[in-house]
């Protein structure tokens, strides 16, 4: 019976020991001296579709509080700045930041943001044919001259936002080489959009032929036609 008894106060003893200990290390932190830290913060844009931002902030200052070993152990990774985009606003729009756009882990507050207000330019995104333009560039050999190139494809599918696919004329291929060259040249190169915004579609390449002449083609002259004797009756 005594052993029972002392076998209980044991379990006793060791559940109360458990639950100081428990209790220690769950309150060490709220019982650490607070500090600050401020982190470069990725921003993060959530665009409905069809929706883009034209000069995205790609990072803003966050001043975070918690404590000491916390904030000292806390990673820029897990600290992220979201914004939501609006659907029916476009145009220049100008954003507030607070502590509910920012992700960071919960024991963690926010004391500011800087800047904590940007502003944006959003447009909606579409898609165009545009006529295609080759890049040539150098001479060709023997004093061969270039005619007009031939483009197949003349025109691809580009993507991007309104206001520059309006301005966009045309897009132009990687540079097509004709030094060294006294013939015909036939090659497949990459189609190249001059807005980093404007993405090419489809095609991704097209051939570009260039017609090269040679100088005596240029000056020989066409063969007279024979005259035909008329037959006497």
């Amino acid at each position: 019976m005594v052993s029972e008894r002392m076998q209980l106060w044991g379990f006793r003893l060791l559940a109360v020991l458990l639950a100081v200990f428990v209790w220690y290390f769950t309150s060490l932190e709220k019982r650490e001296r607070p500090s600050e830290r401020v982190i470069d913060a990725t921003v993060t844009y959530l665009p409905p579709p069809g929706v883009m931002v034209l000069d995205p902030i790609q990072s803003v200052k966050v001043r975070l509080r918690g404590g000491d070993r916390r904030i000292r152990n806390l990673s820029p990774v897990q600290v992220d700045v979201v914004i939501d985009l609006p659907s029916e606003r476009m145009g220049k729009v100008e954003f507030h930041l607070g502590p509910e756009n920012v992700l960071r882990p919960d024991d963690v507050d926010v004391v500011s943001i800087e800047p904590n207000t940007i502003r944006l330019e959003i447009d909606r995104q579409n898609s165009r044919l545009v006529p295609v333009e080759p890049r040539l560039v150098g001479e060709p050999a023997a004093g061969a001259v270039p005619l007009p190139a031939r483009v197949d494809p003349q025109s691809v599918l580009v993507s991007g936002p309104e206001s520059r696919l309006r301005d966009l004329a045309a897009v132009s291929t990687s540079a097509v080489r004709l030094d060294g060259h006294a013939f015909d040249i036939e090659e497949t190169v990459m189609v190249l959009s001059p807005d980093p915004l404007v993405k090419v579609v489809e095609p991704a390449v097209v051939r570009v032929r260039v017609p090269l002449v040679r100088p005596e083609e240029e000056a020989e002259p066409e063969p007279a036609p024979t005259p035909t004797r008329r037959r006497r009756p």
